[in-house]
């Protein structure tokens, strides 16, 4: 059994599918579970990496993807939410909401329904790799169509 046949990663490979035929699922050598890991693996400069990360407030959750260059800001995401609480989603959390273990969070194919937010820092860069439901593997898109594909909202989020 390849990475390729792995139920989270099918899930990714389907939806890029749908969105663009020629899209696919890229399976690395070596582990892309950091941006730094990715940004190595891929010889790409480590702001290219989207991190996909889950936040949770009282009522429900919200999936970040951030530059792998940046930190998502906790204070500009309760703003602009308008909330006063919210913190980092649980191991376990994300496992259930998303449907991938940490390391390899697609911002595409949750399991539940997800609002998501897309730091705006993503846009200075012309390729784009995302985590494709496992540590190994990752897909390439551009700003406009990561937007397109997750339905995000274009925020500042980063510090």
């Amino acid at each position: 059994m390849t990475l390729l046949d792995k139920e989270p990663v099918k899930r990714v490979e389907k939806i890029l599918k749908e969105f663009e035929s020629s899209q696919k699922v890229i399976v690395l050598n070596s582990s892309a579970r950091t941006a730094l890991e990715a940004a190595s693996s891929l010889g790409c400069e480590v702001g290219a990496i989207v991190k996909s990360l889950l936040f949770k407030t009282d009522s429900f959750f919200i999936l970040c993807l951030v530059a792998g260059d940046k930190k998502a800001s906790l204070n500009k995401i309760k703003k602009t939410l308008n909330i006063k609480d919210a913190s980092m989603a649980s191991a376990d959390d994300v496992k259930n909401i998303t449907g991938y273990t940490i390391g390899g969070v697609s911002p595409i194919g949750h399991l539940n329904k997800i609002d998501i937010f897309i730091d705006n820092s993503l846009e200075r860069f012309t390729s784009l790799f995302a985590a494709a439901g496992h540590p190994n593997c990752v897909f390439k898109i551009d700003f406009k169509n990561l937007q397109k594909i997750t339905n995000g909202s274009i925020k500042e989020i980063t510090e």
